[in-house]
C-alpha cells in the first residue's frame, strides 16, 4: 500500500511540470459479486450441497498522454468476502499489476507498445480480456501495429521465464513459454474481415528430462455483414502443430444471425461446432479444439459447463442456442436457451454407444444502469442434464436441480482527470 501511495503521488505531482500536449485520467472500478451455486460448472453429486460466496474486483486505472506518449498502468486485487480475518495484517492475493504498457506512435501509420496489457480481438472467441473472471486476462508482450485507413494489422510476440535465471530453468508456470501472432482486420461496405494466425509454444519434458517447446498454430477468420437490422457473423478457426510431442489436428466454426425486429427488440439463432475425440478413440493426435485466450464465459452457457477450465481433450460440443435481447429506458433484459450435443461419439468402457444430446441450458439476465457510474447486473441459469453429461461430468448427478444465480454491482467513478 505504501508503494502504491508513492506511485499515486509522483504521477499527480508531474502534472505541475510545464510539458505541452499532456493528459492524465485516473479511474475507480469496485465490483462485488454474488453467486449462488448449485450445479455450476458441473453437475452436482448426490448428496452435495450448493454453495455462496462474494467475490469482488477492485481496479484503480491511471491513464497518461503526452503527446505521441501513451502509458497505462492499472492495479487491482481480487478477493473473497472473508478470505482474510477482520484484523488480517496482510491481504490474501495482494494488490498485482493488471495493466502496466507504454505505446508510442512511431508515425501516422505505425505504433508500438510493451509491458503488460490485454489482447482483445473481434468477437473473443480466441483472444479476449475475459473479464467475467475477477481476475481478467491480460500478457506481457510486444505490440506493432500498422493502421492506414480502413486496414488494421497487428503484430504480437511474447517470452516468458519465471524469474531472471542464470541457467535453464524450467518453466513452471501454467502458461504458455513463447507466442507470436498477426492479425489483420478491413472493412468493405457492410462486410467486415478478420485473419487471425497465432503460434503458441508450451515447455515440457521429454523422457530424457530435456527442456523442449512444441509450437500450436490457431489460424482462421471471422466475418461479420451488418444493415440497419441484420446483425450476422460467421468464423472457422483450425489448429495444428504440435503439443507435448503430439499431433494437433482440430477446428472450430459459428454461425451467428441477429435480427432488431424493432428497436427495443432483438432476436437471434446460432450455432457453433468444436470439434472433439471419441472416448474409444486411441490415437495421440488431439483432435479436440481449445479456445486457447478466448473469453470463454460468453460462450457455450453462462454455467461454464464447456471450456471454462474444463471439457478440454474431450468429445468437443455442438451448441445451438436462441437469443432475445429486449431493451427499455435503463433496463436490458436476455433470455438464450442452449441445446448441447457431444461432437464426437460417446463410448462407454463396455462398448455402448451413448446418445449425443448432453443437456439444455436456459440462462436469463438483467441489467438496469442505476446512474452513470453505477451498473446493477444479475441472472439465473439451470442446466437440464442428460445421462450422456452425467457420464462425462462423473461423479455429477443429472437428476439433481442444477442451477445458478448471481447479482453483481459495478461502480466505476473517475475520481481525476487533467489536461494540458
Amino acid at each position: 500500500m505504501k508503494k502504491l501511495k508513492i506511485i499515486l503521488f509522483l504521477l499527480l505531482a508531474g502534472t505541475s511540470f510545464e510539458i505541452q500536449a499532456q493528459e492524465l485520467d485516473a479511474n475507480l472500478q469496485i465490483r462485488p459479486r454474488f453467486e449462488y451455486r448449485n450445479g455450476y460448472k458441473t453437475l452436482i453429486p448426490e448428496g452435495q450441497e450448493g454453495t455462496s460466496q462474494i467475490s469482488q474486483r477492485s481496479r484503480l486505472n491511471f491513464n497518461y498522454k503526452q503527446d505521441l506518449l501513451t502509458v497505462k498502468l492499472t492495479f487491482q486485487n481480487t478477493r473473497t468476502w472473508g478470505d482474510v480475518p477482520t484484523t488480517a495484517a496482510a491481504d490474501k492475493n495482494g494488490v498485482a499489476v493488471f495493466e502496466a504498457w507504454a505505446q508510442y506512435q512511431l508515425t501516422e501509420k505505425w505504433s508500438a507498445r510493451m509491458g503488460r496489457q490485454v489482447l482483445s480481438y473481434d468477437n473473443q472467441r480466441i483472444m479476449g480480456e475475459m473479464d467475467w473472471g475477477q481476475q481478467g486476462q491480460s500478457h506481457d508482450a510486444l505490440l506493432v501495429s500498422f493502421h492506414p485507413k480502413n486496414h488494421q494489422l497487428d503484430m504480437g510476440l511474447a517470452y516468458n521465464s519465471t524469474a531472471e535465471n542464470t541457467f535453464q530453468t524450467p518453466y513452471t508456470v501454467a502458461n504458455y513459454k513463447a507466442m507470436q501472432y498477426a492479425w489483420y482486420h478491413t472493412t468493405f461496405d457492410k462486410l467486415g474481415l478478420s485473419l487471425l494466425l497465432l503460434n503458441t509454444g508450451y515447455e515440457y519434458a521429454n523422457t530424457d528430462a530435456d527442456l523442449l517447446v512444441d509450437y500450436k498454430q490457431t489460424f482462421g477468420t471471422y466475418l461479420t455483414y451488418k444493415t440497419g437490422k441484420l446483425d450476422t457473423n460467421l468464423s472457422f478457426y483450425g489448429q495444428t502443430g504440435k503439443s507435448t510431442d503430439r499431433q494437433v489436428s482440430a477446428w472450430d466454426a459459428a454461425i451467428n444471425v441477429g435480427y432488431n425486429v424493432t428497436d427495443a427488440f432483438k432476436a437471434g439463432l446460432g450455432y457453433e461446432f468444436l470439434s472433439g475425440k471419441a472416448t474409444n478413440d486411441g490415437s495421440t493426435v488431439i483432435k479436440s479444439f481449445n479456445p486457447i485466450f478466448g473469453t470463454n464465459h460468453g460462450f457455450n452457457g453462462y454455467m461454464d459447463y464447456f471450456y471454462v477450465g474444463n471439457h478440454l481433450n474431450s468429445v468437443g460440443l455442438q451448441d445451438a442456442f436462441l437469443k432475445l435481447n429486449y431493451n427499455i429506458q435503463k433496463w436490458q433484459f436476455a433470455l438464450i436457451p442452449h441445446v448441447f450435443l457431444a461432437a464426437a461419439d460417446v463410448v462407454t468402457p463396455l462398448n455402448d454407444k451413448m446418445d449425443s444430446y448432453l443437456g439444455t441450458e436456459v440462462d436469463l439476465t438483467f441489467g438496469y444502469n442505476f446512474k452513470k457510474e453505477i451498473v446493477v447486473s444479475g441472472g439465473y441459469s439451470q442446466m437440464f442434464g442428460s445421462k450422456t453429461l452425467e457420464y462425462l461430468k462423473a461423479p455429477g448427478d443429472a437428476g439433481h436441480t442444477n442451477n445458478w444465480a448471481w447479482l453483481m454491482i459495478s461502480v466505476n467513478p473517475r475520481i481525476f482527470t487533467w489536461k494540458k
